[in-house]
């Protein structure tokens, strides 16, 4: 890049912060009630909106389309067709390739056959199905726990957990990289938030120290992988010090249930302990058990709990019988394929080390099935993006403010279905872009 189209890109970019922190002002309120600002009645003057469009009319000045939004034409996974052409894909969640597995597809067809597109009501009243009860049945085994509910959405199922079990009186300690759901259902429940340093432990039991007298019940929330960076916790260390503090501990195993351990039972099994050892299991279903919804395990009580008190449960349509039935037979599936799994993981630690041997940044990963690639500038992510996508190659980037602009990413998710060859054809063409 010239040095003239550094400085015009650094010139256009400051406008935009600028516009940005002038968008994030606050309106000051009329003294009047009959003069009401046209701002507070107009969702196209809303700050939220507003921003957005400084962001997207910053990007259309620089020359960068939206990576976003890409209509794909069929199943996503390691290749994928979009607008009619074949791209390597590293966009999916679809880490086991069990999306496009036969036994899924049948019994998601099977249930429709039996029980329709829809259960119709919620599962207290009138929508409860048989094939509920076998997919949490399933979930709980895998787990080694009593019991399991699902909800339809796996972001309300932090929500509503969370939202409904704590409140004033108690405090939520949370690792700083938490997903936004386990947020949302902080604030919904009032308690009091403290984040810890990313993986620091000595700083959990640190606050735990000071504070944890001053509550009823405080819960520490993680994630089994996390879903940008690709790292995991310490789960043993976690369940020593929510033990000696007599605090809960709740494992969102979004990310790593399907990846880690040799059969893919996720981070418990990884580290071989018990599921009793961990007071709250949360997972999706929309990953490697390609469907729609989360979970929740663990013992008898929370379960029914839950069922019966939690908004987010008790007040929502029951999840449709196909999707239950897809999950259900992708569980099976894994459980019975170990292979991929094993190969979801060699191809995972293939990328990372393949990276790192190109001088790429990877930051913290594990290399399962997350691997970022950290260039340090939201404009740069999307640019790279939008090189890659130019031959042939999908993967996102990941911008401010979802992540510090220093930590600006490209972030690829890890198929059993990609090949060494894909992967080398991709992270070749990223070195390239990166030394241009």
């Amino acid at each position: 890049m010239s040095i003239t189209s550094k400085l015009k890109d650094q010139l256009i970019q400051q406008a935009l912060e600028r516009k940005l922190k002038n968008a994030e002002a606050p309106i000051a309120r009329p003294a009047a009630r009959d003069d009401i600002p046209e701002a507070f009645y107009r969702f196209h003057l809303h700050p939220g909106y507003l921003q957005l469009r400084i962001i997207n009319e910053g990007a259309k000045k620089m020359g960068i389309a939206s990576p976003f939004f890409k209509q794909h034409d069929g199943i996503a996974g390691a290749i994928s067709q979009i607008d009619g052409q074949p791209y390597i894909n590293f966009a999916s969640y679809n880490y086991l390739d069990l999306n496009q597995h036969p036994a899924v597809h049948q019994a998601a067809k099977d249930a429709i056959d039996q029980y329709g597109v829809s259960v119709s009501a919620s599962r207290v009243v009138s929508g409860e199905r048989p094939i509920h009860r076998e997919l949490e049945r399933a979930i709980a085994d895998a787990y080694g726990v009593d019991d399991a509910v699902t909800f339809v959405s796996g972001h309300a199922t932090n929500v509503s957990t969370i939202g409904h079990l704590f409140g004033p009186k108690d405090l939520v300690l949370h690792d700083e990289l938490i997903h936004n759901s386990a947020l949302q259902g902080i604030l919904l429940s009032g308690a009091k938030r403290l984040p810890f340093a990313h993986n620091n432990y000595a700083a959990l039991d640190e606050i735990l120290s000071t504070q944890r007298r001053q509550f009823e019940r405080v819960l520490i929330v993680v994630e089994g992988i996390y879903s940008m960076d690709g790292d995991f916790p310490d789960l043993p260390q976690l369940i020593e010090i929510k033990n000696r503090h007599r605090a809960l501990l709740m494992v969102d195993e979004a990310h790593s249930f399907g990846v880690m351990g040799p059969t893919g039972m996720g981070i418990r099994e990884h580290f071989g302990v018990a599921g009793q050892d961990v007071d709250i299991w949360m997972g999706t279903l929309s990953k490697t058990l390609s469907a729609c919804g989360g979970y929740i395990a663990g013992e008898s009580a929370l379960i029914e709990h839950l069922k019966f008190l939690a908004p987010g449960f008790l007040y929502s349509v029951g999840m449709p019988a196909p999707v239950a039935a897809a999950a259900l037979a992708a569980l099976n599936c894994m459980q019975q394929e170990n292979q991929r799994v094993q190969t979801l993981q060699a191809r995972g630690q293939y990328f990372l080390a393949q990276a790192k041997q190109r001088g790429i940044d990877t930051g913290h990963s594990a290399g399962l099935a997350i691997i970022p690639a950290i260039v340090g500038s939201s404009l740069k992510a999307a640019r790279l993006s939008a090189a890659l996508f130019a031959q042939g190659m999908n993967v996102q980037p990941i911008l401010y403010p979802a992540v510090p602009e220093k930590a600006a990413r490209l972030r690829f998710f890890i198929s059993c279905e990609h090949s060494e060859q894909q992967i080398d054809a991709t992270l070749d063409a990223l070195q390239a872009a990166l030394r241009a």
